[in-house]
């Protein structure tokens, strides 16, 4: 019998292992560094251990990087943890990860990036920050509306330009995805370079001690994580990576390492001008208030083109891993059949790419993007920890199965990674039930949507369990 794999859209191999690291690199250096450091000096109020957790959760980060490495090797596919939770679990938790995908995790964090692009740009360019809507259409009486602004409209174009470059082409979306990282790593490093070259600050501020209780050490690995999230990039796109059984690992290693790197000089410039305490009662961007001590009056528009370059590089990393899991889903008859069309000019996923835009526009125009990224935030550990879980499930279901790589320290590595995870969300559980509850609704919401995807694919023929 013919199978949808056999006649299924393949994507061309046109990427290496900088481009993956790339992605890597821009999708998750955003604005968790910028925001999270206070609440960790918060509860970590000696810089020795304030620094080790950025060491703890860079060394989760990397243990889950070599496992999703494995993985890649082992299915080197479009679609991430989508492919990996299918191989291990089957199609339904496979789709619920591709559902939160599209309706918060990839289409949320592009919409709150793309306006919060619009208010830096607002520094050099005022109308473009401007929230004042002149026309507003209600949703859902009383509770949503679509408010188009300046600022809305803007957003809006920063999401279809990128899309627009990322649909013409994967030469295209990697010469901007590779100078956008480029240029944002470098912005960093010599913010940095600068920071400890000239700045006015303490090297005793690194070693200031002070009384932590073991529980809050580890609490404050939740908001680490979160600002690490977004390592496994380059597993979206291994389809697309020249021999991924090298390559994919190569790169979640560079990109994952370099993260790591930056955070930990990030991190330690901050303690070099603030000391833990101080750092702490910081209310907004960290970035910019070190920035002010630094440079003075230059720090707003330094600040601003900075933040600009790296919200830029964060939508295009976005825009170009999150299609491939639409389009993945699609191959396999689990979302709109369309979105596994490939431009027969341009062999991209193009109506995933368009459908993505499309519905981060929607989340611009009715606020909702923060409110989704706050409910499913935990999804993300959620997800990534199955995933990893599925590498047990798969190194027993398939012993003798090819891997070009294995992940380092398995199995206590991984373990370490599910056990972790699996902490962090008992605690979500325990400490903010109702958004980890509002969350679980939304993931849950995508089970009725899934039996219509199969039902569909079903009548035309392609059962989605049959995919391999």
């Amino acid at each position: 019998m013919t199978t949808a794999t056999q006649t299924a859209p393949v994507l061309e191999r046109r990427l290496g292992p900088f481009d993956a690291a790339a992605i890597i690199v821009s999708n998750v250096i955003g604005g968790g560094i910028l925001f999270t450091p206070p609440q960790i000096a918060a509860s970590v109020p000696s810089a020795l251990l304030f620094l080790s957790t950025w060491v703890a959760g860079g060394l989760l980060a990397f243990t889950g990087a070599m496992a999703y490495a494995e993985l890649a090797a082992l299915r080197p596919r479009a679609g991430g943890e989508y492919v990996y939770l299918r191989a291990a679990f089957g199609p339904v938790a496979a789709f619920l990860t591709g559902w939160t995908s599209f309706v918060a995790g990839f289409s949320g964090a592009i919409a709150t990036s793309a306006v919060v692009l619009a208010f830096y740009l607002g520094r050099f360019i005022p109308a473009a920050a401007d929230t004042t809507p002149f026309l507003s259409l209600p949703v859902v009486p009383g509770s949503v509306e679509l408010n188009v602004s300046p600022q809305s409209m803007v957003a809006i174009a920063a999401i279809f330009g990128m899309a627009w470059i990322h649909l013409r082409g994967v030469g295209p979306g990697r010469i901007v995805s590779d100078v956008l990282a480029v240029l944002k790593v470098t912005a960093f490093v010599f913010f940095i370079a600068i920071g400890f070259s000239f700045g006015q600050g303490e090297m005793s501020n690194l070693v200031q001690t002070a009384p932590v209780a073991p529980g809050n050490w580890l609490l404050a690995l939740i908001p680490v994580m979160f600002t690490y999230s977004g390592w496994n990039a380059a597993s979206y796109v291994a389809e697309e990576v020249r021999n991924p059984g090298r390559n994919v690992p190569l790169a979640l290693a560079l990109g994952t390492g370099a993260v790591i790197v930056i955070y930990l000089l990030l991190n330690a410039l901050y303690l070099y001008v603030l000391p833990a305490n101080e750092l702490a009662t910081v209310n907004g961007s960290v970035l910019d208030v070190i920035a002010d001590r630094l440079l003075g009056s230059a720090a707003g528009n330094t600040m601003g083109i900075v933040s600009i370059i790296s919200l830029l590089a964060s939508i295009s990393a976005m825009t170009f891993a999150g299609p491939r899991v639409y389009f993945a889903m699609a191959r396999d008859g689990l979302f709109f059949r369309s979105a596994a069309t490939i431009h027969r000019r341009y062999r991209t996923p193009a109506v995933a790419i368009i459908a993505q835009a499309v519905w981060s526009s929607v989340l611009v125009l009715t606020a909702q993007a923060q409110t989704l990224l706050t409910y499913t935030g935990f999804a993300i550990i959620l997800f990534s920890g199955v995933a990893v879980v599925a590498l047990f499930v798969l190194r027993a279901r398939q012993p003798e199965a090819e891997r070009p790589f294995r992940a380092w320290g398995y199995p206590i590595a991984p373990g370490i990674y599910v056990v972790a995870s699996v902490l962090i969300l008992a605690n979500g559980l325990y400490t903010a039930p109702g958004p980890t509850g509002a969350g679980a609704l939304v993931i849950l919401g995508g089970l009725p949507i899934y039996l219509l995807f199969r039902r569909g694919a079903r009548v035309a023929g392609a059962d989605p369990r049959e995919t391999q």
